[in-house]
């Protein structure tokens, strides 16, 4: 992260996105990990998958998020009978200037939480493709952009549950990371009995940055440097779960690139303005796993076949020596 017109140095990347941790997580309580990934996808310009069960806190913490950087921030809650323009917009007839008007779709926001996702129609899921890839929408051969900055929170519940529709391949991709929440430690349950029998905690919260100062940061965090020699260790972790006997779809291209942004911005947090081999095996889990296919009969006990995979590449793939080069 070099010296540049924003004059954003190293130092006051990590002083800004310390005091949007600093006031997530005082919402958040005990979840450091889950704020910390959606900071890195907001920054990194990706979307946030969070899988868990009911009630632990997943729209709260991408609310929170938005009130910490003063974005606006839309809600839609999926359900079977959501309708593709529900979300992306549509036009409407105005009758007294005889033409079609655009009305925004709730995916007009700078940060959307996409409440259930996999309880709605893949025609429904689909909407949000061009958004989150392209970050525009296209209704009647027009296109609309999208705000800037701009992030994806979709939040799903285990496919055991009732009612839900596995997210296709090609829709988890488009997920740089994907996380769970956990249930809070019996500490942080109690403190959130005690804070929140009154007072809902996200009244409290005020803007520690504006939009204009996030995108200062998603600037900065482009620059951070990646040497030839990380570039092709985040290759070979993604080859290696291509040609993985235990794995029966690896790693894309945009996984890989995905990866190389989440790492940029990962060392960007802590204060470094250069990548190194840490950060790549530190995001593979939440950046790769939901991508991956388990071959068939596959099974590894007391692990997700999937994550021991992973662990299993990275300790096999060779790590590079000169990382500042």
């Amino acid at each position: 992260m070099h010296q540049d017109a924003s004059a954003m140095t190293a130092e006051r990347f990590a002083e800004q996105t310390s005091a949007i941790l600093a006031s997530v997580g005082r919402v958040i309580d005990g979840k450091a990990d889950a704020v910390r990934s959606a900071l890195v996808c907001l920054l990194a310009e990706g979307h946030l998958l969070i899988e868990d069960v009911p009630g632990v806190g997943k729209t709260m913490l991408a609310r929170a998020l938005a009130a910490s950087v003063d974005a606006t921030v839309r809600r839609i809650q999926f359900t079977p009978d959501l309708l593709p323009g529900d979300v992306t917009g549509v036009s409407v007839y105005n009758p007294v200037d005889r033409e079609f008007e655009f009305k925004q779709g709730a995916v007009f926001a700078h940060i959307v939480i996409a409440d259930e996702i996999n309880r709605s129609s893949p025609k429904t899921q689909s909407a949000l493709l061009e958004a989150m890839e392209e970050q525009q929408v296209t209704v009647d051969g027009r296109t609309h952009p999208l705000p800037n900055p701009f992030l994806v929170v979709a939040t799903q519940n285990p496919l055991e549950m009732e009612g839900t529709y596995a997210l296709p391949e090609a829709q988890r991709d488009r997920f740089m990371m994907r996380i769970s929440m956990g249930y809070p430690d019996a500490a942080a349950e109690a403190l959130m009995l005690r804070q929140r029998d009154t007072v809902n905690p996200l009244a409290a919260i005020r803007p520690v940055l504006g939009a204009e100062e996030v995108r200062a940061l998603i600037e900065a965090a482009r620059a951070v440097h990646v040497a030839p020699s990380i570039e092709e260790y985040a290759v070979a972790l993604a080859q290696a779960t291509r040609s993985d006997p235990s794995l029966h779809l690896g790693a894309s291209p945009r996984a890989t690139l995905q990866l190389v942004r989440a790492a940029k911005v990962w060392a960007a947090l802590d204060a470094r303005e250069f990548v190194i081999p840490d950060d790549l095996t530190a995001l593979l889990v939440p950046v790769f796993a939901h991508r991956l296919l388990p071959a068939r009969g596959v099974h590894r006990a007391g692990a997700q076949p999937v994550e021991a995979a992973l662990a299993q590449i990275i300790d096999r793939v060779r790590v590079p020596v000169a990382t500042r080069i």
